[in-house]
């Protein structure tokens, strides 16, 4: 059994008879007498179990008084090894998600403890550390007072007062918004909102968000199977229902990636004899789709429909001029 299943059994042992004695822990756990010594001192030392050893009784007892009615629960030991790294892997990445450490604020004492216990025997909090690394490519950065905003806004389901500028035009505009949920997609943060303005569901990009004030308005709600329809049909980031249905053709060499690859929910591949892949998925705007084609180089045709092939060979045409 691994060192918290150990400190589980002591306990039980402890609890269950009036003393416990070095031999019966050892029979039970089926550890040396040094090791059993480093648990029982872990547990008293630093996790605050109220036991000791009594002459009297040739064993150990706990020592709590009948008076104390407080639980000696063993705090923090409920993971084991793996659970540890997995959740300080977890830590880690909320580390570089989050804009301006808002979060990491909150779960710097768990952090603390869960290091505590990896250096204390089970693992190495450094290891896990040095050994793990998240790089965010193309991140944008958001201010930690408007994400903290935006996180009361959709727990207490009010209204949100925001100036959002926007790229395609140059231009800035206000809108009242109802928070639905915020996403983190291809390392940027966006919100899904209600658009009080246009009365339809919008995406804003949270680092186009020049202004953001606290309404007390009750938002409106939208449904999930709402959400889901203009959402998380369309391909990317944009929203609205599918309109067209594109069927790439990927080289021998680069199907050996795709294949693998979950570009949308509902695409269709298939791979060929001769080592080839074909690939369909829905779409409404073309545009990150046709970002997505490119960055794939000349591994990639468009086969269908004959618009987008149009689009991605005039973007082409346009790029080699700048090389000519």
């Amino acid at each position: 059994m691994d060192r918290t299943e150990r400190f589980y059994k002591i306990q039980a042992m402890l609890l269950a008879k009036s003393s416990v004695t070095m031999q019966e822990l050892r029979v039970a756990l089926e550890v040396s007498r040094p090791t059993l010594n480093r648990d029982l001192a872990y547990m008293r030392d630093r996790l605050g179990i109220p036991f000791a050893y009594d002459p009297a009784l040739r064993g150990y007892a706990m020592t709590r008084q009948p008076s104390d009615t407080r639980s000696f629960e063993l705090p923090g030991v409920w993971f084991n090894q793996q659970e540890l790294y997995s959740l300080l892997t977890m830590i880690e990445l909320i580390s570089k998600l989050e804009p301006g450490g808002l979060l990491l604020s909150y779960v710097a004492p768990f952090k603390s403890r869960l290091e505590s216990l990896l250096d204390d025997g089970i693992g190495d909090a450094k290891t896990v550390k040095s050994r793990i690394k998240i790089v965010p490519i193309a991140h944008r950065r958001v201010s930690s007072e408007f994400f903290q905003i935006l996180v009361c806004a959709l727990i207490q389901d009010k209204r949100l007062n925001i100036k959002h500028f926007a790229r395609q035009t140059g231009r800035e505009t206000e809108r009242q918004v109802s928070p639905q949920r915020l996403v983190y997609y291809r390392d940027n943060w966006y919100l899904h909102a209600y658009c009080h303005l246009r009365k339809s569901l919008r995406s804003f990009s949270l680092d186009s968000i020049t202004s953001l004030i606290l309404d007390k308005q009750k938002a409106y709600v939208v449904s999930d199977a709402d959400l889901h329809a203009i959402f998380e049909s369309s391909y990317g980031i944009f929203t609205g229902k599918n309109q067209h249905v594109a069927k790439l053709k990927f080289t021998p060499f680069r199907a050996q990636w795709v294949f693998r690859e979950l570009w949308h929910p509902e695409q269709v591949g298939r791979l060929h004899a001769d080592g080839s892949y074909t690939l369909e998925l829905p779409y409404k705007e073309d545009w990150e789709l046709i970002q997505d084609i490119l960055a794939q180089g000349s591994d990639v045709e468009v086969l269908s429909p004959i618009n987008l092939k149009k689009k991605v060979a005039e973007t082409i045409k346009k790029m080699l001029s700048f090389y000519s």
